[in-house]
């Protein structure tokens, strides 16, 4: 008679009895996978937008390796754990800070992102509650060992005591105590980031809630068809009606759905396409179509890097006739202008200058785009790591380079040419009010001489662009990225 194996001897518990056999805990690749890339964005400063599509890769090359899978819903999970967490930070540790008995500060960090994990399957997907805690605590088991996965066993079952909706109401402010703070909280931005989205965007409570809530949303992935190389029809024929609809404002643009790939579109692939927010395309669209007279020969990008605005620049100069200076000041990002312009069938050129510092003379372009480096605030939908690393410390010193880099630019525009200053932040003090320092030359610099053209009829179409003649585009308000724009006509 064959033996049977004999089972594992257990464990003796506190009263000398027999306790539980040992379970070896079990790996859930997807919530693994989750776990590394929070660790990478704490520990490495990371970004997940670049952490992830490695990581997705390495776990479908593994699972394969062993005869498995992990396909595309593993993917998507994975990609809304890492994304989700991060944007719910601020509330999640509001929560979890409401559930333990010491200050966050002195939780381990890999615990914390365990328990953040959690805490979002708990308040912020669909997952069964029963699902989400016996998951995060094998998780727990696997990357922190059995003694901490109790503690994470214990935080997540009181967490699980509660809806969203429930905890807000214990742990965020009355909005009538400190508006602000209720704001930080329940839509998970760092207090002083509510106070300068909102000094920029004005109003009353509806707005900056509204805003808030676009943050926190999933950004659509949008395409760019370069003009003379690709056509918004053909990208749209090429992904198929059910998963792709045509911009809002760009007549470029193509939005696709929720899971769409745009690396398997071939105007992608073969670089006549691109990956580009429709704010980012109004913005080089409208200093393309600023009213000009006279020469319309040379355009400058001054900081092109990493190269989406000027393809469309390059494609939009090659229609009528005219050349593109493509500068950036990082040489690594110089190569990803030259490889987003490769192929481009008018003459252009890339070269790694500092824009401070320009190798170029004084007057010698015709149009300018400076899209100047900033906090980016208003990408936090795309880049939600950002908000908790950035400190209102890092907007005093962006200041001196974005006052630099636009008299630089209306110093390299000939008289009557246009210069286009443009970040991607709504804060007061990177937009409007650096350009109005340069043109009254506060600061010691010499006053310029321009006008300002208005930017809302370069945007036709779009609403709630405000007084003018400078814009700021909105998440909430127009889909897109809370781009800004300022276009001046050097007038001596």
């Amino acid at each position: 008679m064959t033996q049977q194996p004999r089972p594992p001897a257990a464990s003796p518990g506190k009263s000398g009895k027999p306790g539980k056999p040992y379970r070896r805990p079990q790996k859930d690749p997807v919530r693994i996978l989750a776990f590394e890339a929070l660790r990478a964005v704490d520990e490495r400063d990371a970004y997940a937008n670049l952490v992830l599509p490695p990581l997705l890769r390495r776990a479908r090359e593994a699972a394969e390796a062993k005869g498995g899978s992990f396909d595309a819903r593993d993917a998507a999970l994975a990609t809304e754990l890492v994304y989700g967490t991060l944007r719910r930070q601020g509330t999640y540790d509001a929560v979890i800070a409401a559930c333990v008995d010491r200050p966050l500060r002195e939780v381990d960090p890999p615990v914390l992102d365990v328990l953040s994990l959690g805490a979002h399957q708990l308040l912020g997907t669909r997952i069964p509650t029963h699902a989400a805690v016996s998951a995060s605590v094998e998780l727990a088991r696997v990357v922190l060992g059995d003694g901490r996965a109790k503690f994470v066993n214990a935080v997540l079952r009181k967490i699980a005591a509660r809806d969203l909706d429930g905890w807000l109401e214990e742990v965020a402010p009355p909005y009538e105590d400190d508006a602000e703070d209720h704001l930080a909280v329940v839509h998970s931005h760092p207090r002083w980031v509510v106070s300068a989205l909102w000094d920029a965007l004005g109003g009353g409570r509806a707005g900056i809630e509204d805003l808030l809530e676009a943050d926190n949303e999933r950004p659509e992935v949008t395409l760019v068809a370069r003009p003379g190389r690709a056509t918004a029809d053909e990208l749209l024929e090429s992904v198929g009606p059910d998963s792709a609809l045509p911009g809002r404002w760009s007549p470029y643009a193509v939005r696709l759905s929720e899971g769409g790939e745009p690396g398997a579109v071939p105007a992608v692939r073969e670089g006549r396409a691109g990956v580009q927010d429709e704010g980012s395309q109004l913005v080089a669209l409208a200093l393309a179509n600023a009213p000009l007279e006279g020469r319309d020969e040379r355009w400058l990008d001054g900081c092109a890097g990493p190269g989406g605005k000027a393809a469309l620049l390059a494609a939009l100069a090659a229609r009528r006739g005219a050349s593109l200076l493509a500068s950036e000041k990082q040489p690594h990002r110089a190569g990803l202008v030259a490889k987003a312009l490769a192929g481009n069938p008018g003459p252009y050129q890339v070269i790694a200058a500092d824009g401070t510092r320009p190798p170029w003379l004084p007057g010698s372009f015709d149009r300018v785009l400076m899209d100047v480096p900033c906090s980016g605030l208003g990408a936090l939908r795309r880049r939600p790591e950002a908000r908790w690393r950035r400190r209102p410390s890092d907007i005093e010193g962006f200041s001196p380079l974005q006052r630099s880099l636009l008299r630089e630019a209306l110093s390299a525009v000939r008289v009557g040419g246009v210069v286009g200053y443009a970040t991607c932040s709504p804060h007061l003090a990177e937009t409007r009010v650096v350009v109005e320092d340069v043109l009254k030359g506060r600061g010691g610099a010499e006053p310029v001489s321009v006008e300002w053209i208005d930017v809302r009829p370069l945007m036709e179409g779009v609403p709630g662009l405000g007084d003018g003649p400078d814009v700021q585009l909105w998440p909430h308000l127009h889909g897109t990225d809370a781009m800004y724009l300022a276009l001046l006509r050097r007038t001596a």
